[in-house]
């Protein structure tokens, strides 16, 4: 897959996402997309330009990035999709990915 089909399936995930009810999806299965989508956007996360100062919720989420962070931006984009994908194919499932 081309790098330009790759960004125009993230952009469909990201409006499909974008209509889902939060409250829907499990909060794990939440903090996976969050972390996927940071990496797709902004890369690596470095913990240094990051206030220290944190709430548990920023922590976690924070913890989340960290964890996937030697994805390419690439392999988190796809990451993100299969997650939307698999979310809209089984809206009932609670199972996680």
């Amino acid at each position: 897959m081309s790098n330009k089909e790759l960004e125009i399936q993230f952009q469909e995930a990201l409006q499909k996402a974008s209509e889902m009810k939060q409250a829907s999806i499990p909060q794990d299965v939440q903090l996976r997309l969050y972390a996927y989508y940071k990496q797709a956007t902004y890369g690596t996360i470095d913990p240094k330009q990051h206030n220290t100062t944190f709430h548990l919720r920023d922590a976690f989420k924070m913890n989340a990035w960290m964890q996937i962070s030697h994805l390419s931006i690439s392999e988190a984009k796809k990451s993100y999709i299969e997650i939307i994908n698999s979310l809209l194919e089984n809206p009932n499932s609670n199972e996680n990915e």
